[in-house]
């Protein structure tokens, strides 16, 4: 297992079966899902949740860093507030994404920022390149989070998920070097 970062307020971690409650309260949520669909559309109930956090550990085995699922634990209490992800990005799976999702009870406290900008630290010092993240036009929080972490807009597409997406980039000379985590 690679050493994840962690940030004053998050933990990032691997997924692990006792965090289907967790789990669920992001991906259960049409409030959240809503924005992902067709990538991850809502989770029906426990069951199903269970269902897609067994799949989700199962395929963390076989990636690769900086490629991956993991949590956002709240370092304070314990509590799974959202999950983040880099990923290929179809349909070519050359560009890789980085996502982040919260429950909607941990929006407005800057918890996506704090970590998602530790996981691109992270991702960096395993290789990567550049990351994208695709955002739904309309989501006004994705696009301030995104600019927040220091990712460029670069313009809309129709290249992924076969739906008109704002994209953002992030290369390791965009990283502001006065917000180190620790691992």
């Amino acid at each position: 297992m690679v050493p994840m970062p962690v940030t004053e307020r998050v933990l990032l971690r691997e997924w692990n079966a006792d965090d289907v409650e967790g789990a669920f309260a992001v991906y259960g949520t049409t409030t959240v899902t809503d924005w992902l669909v067709p990538s991850m559309p809502r989770v029906a109930d426990l069951a199903a949740m269970r269902r897609v956090l067994g799949r989700w550990i199962e395929e963390q085995r076989e990636l690769p860093p900086p490629l991956g699922r993991w949590a956002f634990e709240h370092r304070e209490t314990g509590e799974v507030i959202g999950g983040a992800e880099l990923r290929p990005l179809p349909p070519h799976f050359e560009d890789v994404e980085v996502a982040w999702h919260l429950r909607p009870r941990s929006w407005g406290h800057g918890y996506a920022a704090e970590a998602t900008r530790a996981l691109i630290r992270w991702a960096f010092e395993h290789e990567a390149v550049e990351l994208f993240a695709v955002v739904d036009p309309t989501n006004e929080r994705a696009h301030s989070t995104a600019r927040r972490i220091g990712m460029e807009w670069v313009g809309e597409t129709g290249k992924y998920y076969d739906r008109t997406l704002s994209v953002y980039r992030i290369r390791p000379a965009d990283l502001d070097e006065h917000r180190p985590y620790r691992s």
